[in-house]
């Protein structure tokens, strides 16, 4: 892994380049087109819904590789992955987007939701409100917003527009100070990141040091770095709703497989 350096991380690079691709594709397909599409949409699942159920809420997460571990599945189908994720109890879906580090696109989200009832939630760098209209158009029900590349003014407008869509994000952060800025800004789904975007170092400690700091009437979201069940009754016990899991699933040849071991210890999701 690189070693990371003040004045670029792998975060930083990541925004640039995001940065490139949005002033690209905005001249490609301008917002006017994405506003006419998005009005032909039915409307979104109701992803805060899916994370408050009694039980286990696993957002499972569709992605085929990352910054950190290169390629984590090669046979990478999500039309077909997004079914069996659903039949093992997902309460939601997470699918990757990004292209450069991630090896995502915004077609793989289009094809996961096609082949599912359950929620779907884009996960990118979103930092321009065009960005959510494109979620939207796609049909995404969620989207991340991370607090670590917003500003607290352009928070607040993506989290507004996103409301108006009838999208309720996820607002990531990985520190109190995020945690706070995250609060003020009105985030009803708060996602604790266990890993440091800055060098994608993990800690499970990052959910368990901020679960208090969530205000209660927060749906609260443990992201990353959950292999057992234990994890998830450990952070269930300090108050997390919903949990992400992404890598621990996509490396596994049935992915299935891991989420429903994840789930069989505990009360099924819904019960």
């Amino acid at each position: 892994m690189e070693t990371i350096s003040r004045e670029r991380t792998i975060l930083d690079r990541i925004v640039e380049a995001r940065r490139e691709s949005i002033a690209h594709r905005k001249r490609v397909l301008p917002d006017v087109a994405l506003k006419l599409a998005v009005g032909k949409m039915d409307a979104a699942r109701d992803f805060p819904g899916a994370l408050s159920r009694n039980g286990f809420n696993v957002i499972a997460e569709i992605k085929k590789a990352s910054p950190s571990r290169g390629v984590i599945r090669a046979d990478y189908a999500p039309a077909d992955l997004a079914p069996k994720l659903e039949a093992a109890g997902a309460a939601a879906l997470s699918v990757l987007t990004e292209e450069e580090f991630f090896s995502g696109a915004l077609a793989d989200l289009k094809a996961a939701r096609k082949a599912v009832e359950i929620p779907v939630l884009r996960k990118d760098f979103i930092i321009d409100p065009w960005q959510v209209w494109e979620a939207r158009a796609a049909g995404a029900d969620s989207f991340l917003l991370i607090a670590a590349i917003l500003g607290d003014q352009l928070l607040r407008e993506l989290l507004q527009l996103g409301r108006s869509l009838g999208m309720e994000p996820l607002v990531e952060v990985h520190t109190l100070a995020e945690l706070g800025r995250a609060t003020a800004s009105g985030a009803r789904i708060i996602g604790v990141n266990n890993r440091d975007l800055r060098n994608f170092n993990v800690r499970l400690e990052t959910s368990l040091e901020l679960a208090e700091a969530i205000p209660e009437e927060c749906i609260a979201v443990s992201e990353s770095g959950l292999r057992t069940h234990a994890d998830l009754a450990r952070l269930r016990e300090a108050g997390f709703d919903a949990f992400l899991i992404g890598e621990h699933l996509m490396k596994d040849p049935d992915p299935a497989a891991p989420l429903r071991s994840l789930l069989a210890a505990g009360p099924a999701p819904g019960a």
